[in-house]
This record gives structure tokens, sequence and C-alpha cells, in this order.
């Protein structure tokens, strides 16, 4: 694996699961593994659990990581190839990559959509240009479309918590204040189509998520209808995708509640919306498994740089 920036870069789910399910044993086994190597952490926008926990990971790996805000911090990157550079962008990417890849052992990326642009979203311009320019692997730590961290560590939350062989899995659209991305969701319904679940995906009409993502998962309206018998049920909102980055409808009732939620456990990467996504009465309970993923962030990360160490 020469980077991981999608659920596509993992081989084999399950051995992936069970290795995190031993580093999750002893997080620091493999602590001189990365002794000497620096791990560079650049953040085009705000962050908390995939900052800190894939910090830590770098930490247990024995790695130096550092990290930059490069919205705040850095001079004004630019990505497209022949422009005049007479605006507000100081440093092309060509150098910016060139020159981190000479810090750096392993370069991490956060990058987001700008939600207005379907064409240039999908093109993944941020995390392809490092991949193009860097010299060293690169992860990506949440672009325009994926979120491959936490999807891996989706996976493995659920591998933890099942309490069968082939557990009902419903990926939920969930009301929210303002249009967000699809990147959650998207690397949620790949890691799942590698898992031997009983996945479904539901959400209003107008929501569904790109079709080439998706392929045949099915996918209800009536989120009621879906959630039955669910095991295991992970909200999040997104914006339309088919009217790119729109809020078509704010419907409150897809909220989930504890009697929506049933016997099943319920997901969500965080932050969420406190009784707008999700009732206290669910995060407040033994059902929820936010937290427990939250933890496994960390251990999801250390896997990915394990697997980029071992190839350097």
């Amino acid at each position: 694996m020469k980077h991981y920036t999608s659920i596509n870069d993992i081989d084999n789910l399950e051995e992936w699961i069970v290795d995190a399910k031993a580093i999750k044993k002893n997080p620091l086994e493999h602590r001189k593994l990365g002794k000497n190597k620096t791990l560079g952490l650049l953040f085009f926008n705000s962050s908390l659990r995939t900052r800190l926990s894939t910090q830590k990971a770098a930490l247990n790996l024995g790695m130096n990581p550092i990290v930059m805000n490069v919205s705040n911090d850095s001079w004004g990157i630019e990505f497209g190839d022949g422009t005049v550079m007479d605006g507000t962008t100081a440093e092309h990417i060509k150098e910016a990559a060139a020159v981190v890849s000479q810090y750096c052992d392993i370069i991490a990326v956060r990058a987001f959509p700008t939600l207005t642009d379907k064409a240039k979203d999908e093109s993944e311009e941020v995390l392809n240009a490092f991949k193009k320019y860097a010299t060293v692997p690169i992860v990506n730590m949440e672009s325009a479309t994926a979120h491959p961290l936490q999807g891996l560590t989706d996976a493995l939350t659920i591998s933890e918590y099942a309490k069968k062989e082939r557990p009902k899995v419903v990926l939920t659209w969930a009301p929210h204040v303002k249009a967000l991305p699809h990147a959650v969701g998207n690397s949620f319904a790949q890691v799942m189509q590698k898992m031997d679940v009983d996945f479904v995906i539901t959400n209003p009409e107008g929501y569904d998520l790109n079709p080439e993502i998706t392929r045949d998962v099915p996918v209800l309206h009536n989120q009621e209808e879906a959630m039955k018998n669910a095991d295991f049920v992970y909200a999040k909102n997104w914006s339309s995708y088919e009217n790119y980055g729109q809020i078509l409808e704010t419907n409150k009732s897809w909220m989930i509640t504890k009697s929506l939620l049933g016997n099943a456990k319920f997901m969500h990467c965080l932050p969420v919306r406190r009784n707008v996504v999700v009732e206290d009465a669910v995060l407040d309970s033994d059902s929820s498994l936010v937290i427990q993923q939250a933890n496994n962030r960390t251990f999801a990360a250390q896997l990915v740089l394990k697997k980029l160490l071992e190839t350097l």
C-alpha cells in the first residue's frame, strides 16, 4: 500500500480488523517502528478526533508528529496548473508538497469540499495534488468525498459489538442545521460493502448518495421500515448529491429517538448536535457507541500508519 486515501486501499478488511484489535490490546508494541520518523498533519479544516487520534497513533508508534493548520499558519496554496499567481495564493502545491516531503516521512491531509462545485469536489483537487507532487505516502484524514480513517474505525467498532454473524446495519440520514459533506456516508457505505453485514441505507427523497458508491445497496425512503430489526444504526446528515450541496428539507421526524432505535446500537462519527440529529435519551443510554467509536479512531489510524511505515 503506497497511500491510504480511500476504503478501496484496504485489501482484506477482515485481516485489517484482526490487526487493529491486536494493536488495541498492545498499542505500544510497535513503538520502535516509527523511531526517527516524522508524520506531518496538515489541516485545511477544523478537527478534534481526527487530529488528536492520529497524533496519538503516531506517538504510539514512536513517530514525531508535526501539526499545521494550513489555512491559518501557511502561505495560501495554489492548486491549478499554469495559473498566473497574481492573486491571493503565494505558493504552488508543486513546491509545497515537495518541501513538506523533505520534512516528513508520511503526510496526512484534511481538506473539506466546497459543496458548490461537484466536479471540483469529486476531482479531489487537494488530496490528489499531494499524491501527485509529494514523494512520501499520503493519508486521507477526510477529503471532499471520503473519510477512510472513520470508515475503518466504524468497521472495527461493529466487529467488536456484533452479537451475531451477519448483523443488520442501517445508515440513516438525519436532520441538521446546515449543509454537510458526503464523505462519512460514502466511506461507511464502501466499508460495509466489504463486510459481511445486511446493509441498508435510508434517507428522504432527494438525498440519495452517489450511486457509483452505494451500487447495489438497498436505499429506502421510509426510515421506520429500514430500521426494523436493526442491530446497528449509524446516523449522519449529508446534503443533497443530486441537487449538489443543497438542503432540500429539514425533516425533524428523521431525528433518532429511543423508540425509533429499538434494540439497536447507535453510532455517529461526532461531533453530533443533540436533539437535532439524535435525542439525549439515546446518546446518554447504553445503546450509544459514539464514545467507543471515538476511542477506536486511534487504533484505526495506528494500523494505517504501521502499514505505511513498513513500506518505507
